[in-house]
């Protein structure tokens, strides 16, 4: 057993309200700059709909993530010799405008052209050539289910439906997706990378971009099935999300959770047993993949582990902070959140609670558990897109979320508390207070707990300030 520590995300989907509000800090901070205009390390999708960039999961079309040939775990893209042949000439790599040509406005001809008798309207202009340009696309381009009704067909996740239903005025129904890079325990992004600049950082799991090793041949932008890795048009780069180490590091937030208005993210750290991912990953049938990555984590309370873990130099700030990570709790303890799209077999760390859709009449007629199926969102809907179509896992934490919410009303609201929803859910009283706890009422301190590195062999921070923006 070889134990690492890896930090990882849960966003609740029954929270989100789609304000973006984590995008824009991410956005001034990490891409701000020339060449990364069109970059979104964060972006909030609305579902259904094809996302961002174009067709994003459609891997029969870009060619990201891994596939499994007999009992050989292979990069869908091809081998290395089939990567070396396309070396100059990637064919799988998404252009410019299935993400989106970024634009802007002469806003100096507001202020400083002459005076007219009608309101002035601006033309808008492409940042990358200055030319006139028509808006056809951009990164929030659906936005409130916005073109949908054009787009919708080409959402995967409809598979086994019939999407026109679903997009009539009585049927249609929507949720917003935040997306960022999944940090994955098995990322098809370094293994593509023939360069080596992308790795996986030993202490926490991060994956990084060595801008100095990179050589811009972009294997990592089409390796990557979330689309998450970019290329800086003007350094030649790669560039992708970082997690915000330098917070993280010392004990902080990333940007997108720190700024989030609904308070749906958390932050925590997981161990997990390296010497498995490629059993995981390499399950036979791709609806095994998830239960097999949950195998992969490992109890930090468990006296073995926690042994085991101190053994191999596992620092004891981050075993405290297993502890007590929320996010093991909604991953593993009580399985309610859920691993995107687990079919593409890079075990990501960025996981989601299934929204439960609004309360109608429907649940409350048919009773909290016996109603899922007839919510809003169809539970094929969501297994296509968090659980490669095995419905079971998201009936089971949409059951539990609906007995929580069932449990809650007869506690505050009833003459007196009703566990019968709870027990059909596999859930106790205490585990019942506890989750609502942690996703209704848990402070800044308990949805976010992260370990401080410590680095005192290493140079002063202030020694590198100004030249590590980019890990080295």
């Amino acid at each position: 057993m070889k134990i690492k520590a890896q930090l990882a995300m849960v966003l609740n989907l029954d929270k989100c309200i789609g304000c973006h509000t984590c995008s824009i800090p991410c956005k001034n901070v990490w891409t701000n700059r020339k060449g990364a205009e069109y970059m979104w390390f964060n972006n909030v999708e609305t579902k259904p709909g094809i996302g961002y960039p174009k067709k994003w999961e459609n891997q029969d079309i870009h060619k990201g993530g891994w596939v499994l040939k007999g009992r050989r775990l292979s990069l869908r893209a091809g081998n290395k010799a089939r990567r070396l042949a396309g070396i100059f000439h990637n064919p799988d790599l998404p252009t410019i405008d299935e993400y989106y040509e970024p634009w802007t406005y002469d806003y100096e001809k507001l202020v400083s052209g002459p005076g007219k008798q009608h309101q002035p309207s601006l033309r808008p202009r492409s940042q990358l050539n200055d030319a006139s340009m028509e808006i056809n696309w951009g990164p929030n381009w659906e936005d409130d289910l916005a073109g949908v009704s054009e787009t919708g067909g080409g959402d995967v996740n409809f598979k086994g439906l019939d999407y026109s239903i679903y997009l009539q005025f009585k049927k249609v129904f929507f949720f917003y997706l935040p997306r960022l890079c999944e940090h994955c325990l098995n990322p098809a992004c370094v293994a593509s990378c023939p360069s080596g600049a992308l790795y996986k950082r030993d202490e926490d799991g991060i994956v990084l971009v060595d801008q100095e090793r990179c050589r811009g041949w972009r294997f990592c932008v089409s390796g990557c099935p979330y689309k998450k890795t970019y290329f800086n048009w003007k350094t030649g780069r790669a560039e992708k999300c970082l997690f915000c180490y330098p917070r993280t590091e010392a004990g902080l937030p990333t940007l997108c959770a720190h700024s989030c208005v609904g308070r749906i993210r958390y932050i925590g750290v997981l161990l997990y047993d390296a010497e498995r991912i490629q059993e995981a990953a390499a399950a036979t049938d791709v609806r095994s993949v998830y239960p097999e990555h949950l195998g992969v984590m490992l109890d930090p309370r468990d006296p073995k582990v926690v042994a085991e873990a101190e053994r191999q130099g596992i620092a004891e700030n981050y075993l405290a902070a297993a502890r007590r990570s929320p996010v093991y709790r909604l991953i593993k303890e009580w399985r309610l959140a859920l691993p995107l799209h687990p079919e593409f077999r890079t075990l990501p760390m960025v996981w989601y609670v299934p929204p439960l859709s609004p309360a109608n009449p429907v649940i409350d007629a048919a009773g909290p558990l016996d109603g899922i199926d007839s919510l809003r969102i169809p539970v094929t809907y969501l297994a296509n897109l968090l659980t490669a179509g095995d419905e079971e896992p998201v009936r089971l934490a949409l059951k539990r979320l609906a007995a929580l919410r069932a449990y809650m009303r007869s506690v505050r609201v009833g003459s007196a508390a009703d566990t019968s929803a709870l027990d059909a859910a596999g859930l106790n009283p205490r585990a019942a207070e506890d989750m609502y706890r942690l996703l209704a009422l848990a402070y800044h301190s308990e949805r976010f707990v992260l370990p401080t590195v410590s680095r005192i062999d290493e140079a002063s921070p202030y020694i590198d300030q100004g030249s590590c923006g980019y890990p080295r």
